[in-house]
Formats: C-alpha cells, sequence, structure tokens
C-alpha cells in the first residue's frame, strides 16, 4: 500500500498490533525486522525519517569495539566479533571487510607487543586470524605519506565497515517483506496505559495530517536513542534510563586531499582518544570526536569550530606530507550517541557503551549499544517484553538477517564492483531496481558509482518524503560531492520530480529546505559563530 492508502488503514481500524516499535534507527528496524520475522503483528513509527539520528551519522564501522576488550568489556566485544562476521557473510557489498592499521610509535601506550596480545584475543573470539605486525618500512608502504618520525611499525587487522543508513534500509524491506509496517515522519505522541498500568496503545501523529491515530498494542519497544527518556513514565524511577548524549563528528574529504585505502588509526595528542582516517564512498573520513551534546536533539547535530580544529590536528600528525586545511572540506556529519549514564561525572570516552534495557509494565526501552550488535539487542528486547512466551514467539537465532539476493545475470554496463554493492544494498528487490531507471552512473567523473536507477527507486519505493531524505540518507550525494551536489540538481530534478510527484513550487521548496540543512549541520560552521568548544 501507499502511505495515504496506510494511513488511511490505520485511522479505519486496522489498527492492533503484537508489538509497536517506536524509532526508525538501526535498533528500532532490527526489532522490526526480528518481530516481524518471527510473524508478530509489526507497527514501527519514526518522527523523522528513517536512520534521520545516529544512524546515519555514525562512524560506518561494522567493528567488534577492540578498544572496549582494552577495557575489559570482553562480552560486548564478543557479541560484536561474532555479529560482525555473520554480517559479513550475509550481504557482501552492504558489510564488507576493511583493513585497519595502527601506527606505533616510540613511548606511546599501547605498544607493539600489549596491542598484538589484544589483536590475538580479538582474533581468537572471531575463529579468524586477520593480524600481523609491520615494519615501520613495511608501515610507509601500507600508508603512504604516514609520518616516519618515532614510528616503531604497526599493527594490522580487519574488521568492517558499511553505509549505516542503506544499513537500516535494508532492515526495513526485510521487515516489510514480513509485513510489518514501517511509517517515517509519524510522531509517537503518547503511550497509553489500562487502569492497571498496563500498556494498552500508543497514540500517533503522521506529519502530514493533524489528527492523531491510535493503536491498540501491549508491548511498545522504545527505540528512540538519544530521545529515550521522552516516552519513559517517570513514576517507575527505578526503570527509567538516564541518557547522556555525546557527540561525535566527522570531515569529509576528496580521497585526492589524503589517498588512505585502509582505515588509519592514532591516539590523539591531547585525549588519547582514537581517531580514524578511512575511505568511503571515494572520499576519506576523518573522525570521530567524543563529547557531551547540549544542543536540541530535534534538531540536526552540527560540528563545532572546536572539533574541527581537533580532527585536523590529528591529519596533520598522521600525514604531514598532506597538509589539510578549512577549505579542503567537502562537507561535515555530527551524530549523537545514546549513552546510558551513572551520573558519577566521568569523561565521556569512559562511559560504557554497553546497551541497557529497562522493561515497565509492557514498555521496553532500548538505549546504549553498538551499531553492530543491533541483532542481539533487538532479541534481548523482545525477550524481555514478550516474557513468557519467548519460546513460541521468536524465530530461531540461527534464522539469517538477511534474505539473498536472486541469482540474476550482471548487466554489461555495471562492473563488478557496483554489482556486490548493488546486491548488498538491495537484495531481493535488485531485479525490480535494474528496472526503475537508467543503469548511467549519476557522476560518471567521480568516485561514487552511484546508478540514476537508485534514484528513481528511492523515489518509487523508499519513503522519500523531502529532498533531504534522498540526497542525505538514500543516497550520500549530498556528503561526497562539492558544495552539496549542487551543480547536480537540475538533472535530479528531471529524473525525480515526476517520480515524487511535486508540483514546481513544492520542488523550489523542497531545494530550498536541502541547502539549508546542508549548510546549517553539514558544512562548517561559521568561524565567527562557532562553538569555541
Amino acid at each position: 500500500m501507499t502511505r495515504t492508502e496506510t494511513l488511511d488503514a490505520l485511522r479505519s481500524g486496522t489498527n492492533d498490533f503484537d508489538v509497536v516499535v517506536v524509532g526508525g534507527g538501526i535498533t528500532g528496524a532490527g526489532v522490526a525486522r526480528e518481530a516481524a520475522g518471527s510473524g508478530l503483528r509489526t507497527l514501527l513509527v519514526e518522527q523523522k525519517d528513517f536512520s534521520w539520528g545516529t544512524s546515519s551519522r555514525s562512524s560506518k564501522m561494522v567493528h567488534g569495539g577492540l578498544r572496549y576488550l582494552g577495557s575489559g568489556h570482553y562480552g560486548l566485544t564478543r557479541d560484536a566479533v561474532r555479529e560482525r562476521e555473520r554480517l559479513m557473510g550475509e550481504a557482501p557489498g552492504l558489510i564488507d571487510p576493511l583493513r585497519f592499521i595502527m601506527p606505533h610509535f616510540k613511548g606511546q601506550f599501547p605498544g607493539p607487543r600489549l596491542f598484538q596480545t589484544l589483536l590475538r584475543v580479538y582474533d581468537f573470539i572471531a575463529r579468524n586470524r586477520s593480524r600481523h605486525f609491520l615494519t615501520p618500512a613495511e608501515s610507509m608502504l601500507w600508508v603512504p605519506g604516514l609520518t616516519g618520525e618515532n614510528l616503531a611499525g604497526a599493527s594490522g587487522f580487519t574488521d568492517a565497515v558499511t553505509d549505516d543508513s542503506r544499513l537500516v534500509l535494508r532492515l526495513i524491506a526485510e521487515a516489510r517483506r514480513d509485513g510489518a509496517i514501517c511509517l517515517n515522519y509519524t510522531r509517537a505522541l503518547k503511550v497509553r496505559r489500562s487502569d492497571d498500568g498496563q500498556v494498552s496503545g500508543l497514540l500517533i501523529q503522521p506529519e502530514e495530517n493533524g489528527t492523531p491515530i491510535e493503536i491498540s498494542t501491549p508491548l511498545v519497544i522504545n527505540a528512540t536513542g538519544a530521545w529515550a527518556d521522552r516516552l519513559q513514565s517517570g513514576d517507575t524511577p527505578d526503570n527509567t534510563m538516564h541518557i547522556r548524549p555525546l557527540r561525535g563528528s566527522h570531515l569529509v574529504l576528496p580521497w585526492s586531499c589524503l589517498p588512505v585505502s585502509c582505515s588509519v588509526s592514532l591516539f590523539h595528542p591531547e585525549d588519547g582518544r582514537p581517531v580514524f582516517a578511512f575511505p568511503w564512498l571515494g572520499t576519506t573520513v576523518l573522525g570521530t570526536t567524543d563529547l557531551d551534546h547540549d544542543g536540541n536533539l530535534d534538531q540536526e547535530p552540527v560540528i563545532s569550530e572546536a572539533e574541527t580544529a581537533y580532527l585536523l590536528k590529528i591529519a596533520s600528525r598522521l600525514f604531514p606530507g598532506s597538509p589539510i586545511t578549512r577549505d579542503d572540506i567537502l562537507s561535515t556529519w555530527a551524530g549523537v550517541r545514546p549513552v546510558v549514564t551513572d551520573g558519577k561525572g566521568k569523561a565521556p570516552s569512559k562511559e560504557n557503551r554497553e546497551h541497557e534495557l529497562r522493561r515497565d509494565r509492557g514498555l521496553v526501552s532500548i538505549a546504549g549499544g553498538k551499531l553492530t550488535t543491533f541483532r542481539v539487542i533487538a532479541r534481548e528486547a523482545l525477550s524481555r517484553g514478550l516474557g513468557g512466551n519467548v519460546g513460541q514467539a521468536l524465530r530461531p537465532a540461527s534464522e539469517p538477517v538477511f534474505q539473498p539476493t536472486k541469482d540474476s545475470a550482471r548487466p554489461a554496463a555495471i562492473g563488478h564492483q557496483c554489482w556486490q554493492r548493488l546486491q548488498g544494498f538491495y537484495g531481493p528487490e535488485l531485479e525490480e531496481l535494474l528496472a526503475s531507471g537508467p543503469l548511467e552512473p549519476v557522476t560518471p567523473n567521480q568516485a561514487s558509482d552511484l546508478l540514476w536507477a537508485e534514484l528513481c527507486w528511492a523515489c518509487q519505493k523508499e519513503d522519500v518524503q523531502h529532498l533531504d531524505d534522498l540526497l542525505l540518507r538514500r543516497t550520500r550525494l549530498g556528503l561526497v560531492l562539492p558544495n552539496a551536489g549542487q551543480q547536480l540538481l537540475p538533472d535530479i530534478r528531471s529524473h525525480c520530480q515526476p517520480l515524487l510527484g511535486w508540483d514546481d513550487k513544492r520542488w523550489e521548496d523542497e531545494q530550498a529546505r536541502y541547502l539549508a540543512i546542508y549548510h546549517n549541520a553539514y558544512s562548517l560552521p561559521p568561524r565567527e559563530a562557532s562553538d569555541a568548544g
């Protein structure tokens, strides 16, 4: 059904669900996927766009959290490493292996011997050896331009990388294939409870219609991340989580400015945090920071001038022969991590990254956790919410998250690498996608291999309500092209406006909205108005 038909059906009485998921990020999408795959009548609502929050602004890493292993969080690392291996096996092209290089400098902690010991445990958990040690000369071959000053060698290992927003959309598609209804731009206003305090339903409100809709359900999964406290009742303090929003920001650079073929990490001299430079969609990304976010959570988070200087400083230290300035930066992004805190005043980087759940008479709230472990978190949340019916309700944990892509011949116009990416991004829907539009690349002279068919498919099938949905999340053109990709907007308009059904005024309004969002939240802050940190 179309979005309008779905909302009409909900208003007319098709509104009784086994579980309602609030939040359309990686955790909520994972819950919807597991719930619908288990045969539960499932509704997911997201107040903005799917993956609008943290799940389109992460560091894109599907990793086991080596730093958490070093901090003694063995369980978190074990779950993450095993999920990483599973995801790479199920969805190549969406989750791909990435080589990581950690340079070691004389006198710096941790030294090569300790780090190799951690990697030995890391490989043991994964049951797959990927570690090796590089001499200083070998390190310079792996990472051209790396500083040789006091270089003692480097450790190499393998983790994985993804497009986080596309990962969320693939999960949404899998959930829908099993019958879930998923709505973006639909706000959860209030949890309804019966006289005994048990959850009985939810009041929701779509963006385009001010009339709320009553939904009946005995179970609400609150997967809103940094917004988790808004649905918690507050009258049961033992079941209330205290969220500490922490901001992580990134810089996107032309690959030619910082040409890395692997992820290179260095401990920042100011606070000892690991910062990465890694290749992504034809660019190089520098990230991330870790500091308290005091801004309005309903507005786009923004990188500060202090964070920009912090990341540029580490780049100049890593690659002294490739000086990078503000003028080189293509775009930025900042995301807010929903970390659960005990309120003891720890430094941001010292807060526990493990997820936590709270159950309050039919409301299960989730916060914390890692992108990599979304399936583990989703199954735990559903198990908590379903109580004694777990054995009958949840599908076996061995069943795949992603349905395999149908075997089909690769069109001659599409290269092998692009073909694998398309298979990972779209899975069983790939054949339909190929028939939805031209198979020519959108930017033939750029590193991106995005096809016009992908934009056409997004406009027809992926719930695009605003132009920023298309250019910042369904695709990443706004992040990887200079100046928000403005030079492409006329061509995008000719392909997409008819498919979206927007008249000229609507297109012009949406274009103005998109450019305002980009300049406010995805470009550098003006020096005179920036946060000094």
